[in-house]
């Protein structure tokens, strides 16, 4: 709540500039969450919480998808970048191998598109997806429009969300994450499940 209360301050002392960096540092995988931040920008376009609208929705919602590209072209870029170099050198200790980014790569060259174009409205998702496409080199232009579309409707939704809620904005929010809580669990049991299938695969390797 502390955190919420801290966001919120932030994006009503500084406006536009700070919805736009915290938007980029969200898309670039920084843990940040996105329904509160276009959960309040959402409330700060109704007179609820100061008396007066601070922002205005559509500008709340262009500014969020611009900046939603900006932060997920610098992960992208990374993920490029590192790609099997990263592999080579630190791969082991988070338990890739080459066979998984030629697995990435397949993937995406299969199934990119929708992968990404899903990715941007769930939770979690919608930020690391950036990484792997960039592991696999889909082509840059592809990646940018996938991404400008799902992030219009992501922040669209979690803005109109916070407009309609005004000042119960938070209660909103709180009800979304929820919401999102399952979806999180499976991410999370999948990963597990795939460092345990890794470990015993290199058990089975050193035996």
């Amino acid at each position: 709540m502390r955190e919420t209360e801290c966001m919120e301050q932030f994006i009503q002392a500084h406006g536009y500039l700070a919805l736009a960096i915290i938007s980029i540092l969200e898309s670039a995988c920084v843990p940040i969450p996105s329904e509160v931040t276009f959960g309040v920008a959402g409330a700060l376009c109704t007179t609820a919480l100061t008396g007066h609208a601070i922002f205005s929705l559509p500008i709340v919602i262009i500014i969020g998808v611009l900046t939603s590209g900006i932060g997920s072209q610098i992960a992208y870029e990374v993920g490029r970048e590192a790609g099997r170099p990263f592999v080579e050198r630190y791969g082991k200790w988070f338990l890739l191998t080459h066979r998984d980014l030629d697995t990435v790569e397949r993937w995406f060259n299969k199934r990119g598109s929708i992968t990404v174009l899903v990715a941007r409205v769930l939770p979690f998702a919608r930020s690391g997806i950036s990484i792997p496409a960039g592991f696999a080199k889909m082509p840059r232009g592809r990646f940018i429009i996938l991404t400008l579309i799902g992030s219009t409707g992501w922040v669209w939704l979690l803005a109109a969300l916070g407009e309609a809620a005004g000042k119960n904005w938070t209660h909103v929010a709180k009800n979304f994450h929820s919401a999102q809580t399952p979806i999180i669990g499976v991410v999370v049991l999948l990963v597990a499940a795939f460092v345990v299938l890794r470990l015993r695969a290199l058990r089975r390797q050193n035996n």
